[in-house]
């Protein structure tokens, strides 16, 4: 049985939107965490948090800088 194996092809018309959708979701999990902080005793729990928004602001700034080669690979 032969396998008709094609890649997909390359559609990135809407990596940008994507990308932006991505961000707006990260920030709101950053907002819901830091809200929850107030409701939280525990300074382990508050450190976590702390460390997890942490690495969520740095995945925005990659977002960004893809946002950006995005826009560069559109205009060139």
């Amino acid at each position: 049985m032969p396998y008709n194996n094609k890649p997909n092809p390359d559609d990135r018309s809407d990596n940008v939107e994507k990308l932006q959708n991505m961000i707006e979701n990260t920030i709101q999990n950053m907002e819901a965490a830091e809200e929850s902080m107030s409701f939280t005793d525990s300074e382990t729990q508050r450190q976590q948090i702390q460390e997890k928004n942490q690495r969520r602001q740095e995945s925005i700034e990659s977002f960004r800088s893809e946002i950006k080669d995005e826009a560069n690979n559109t205009q060139g």
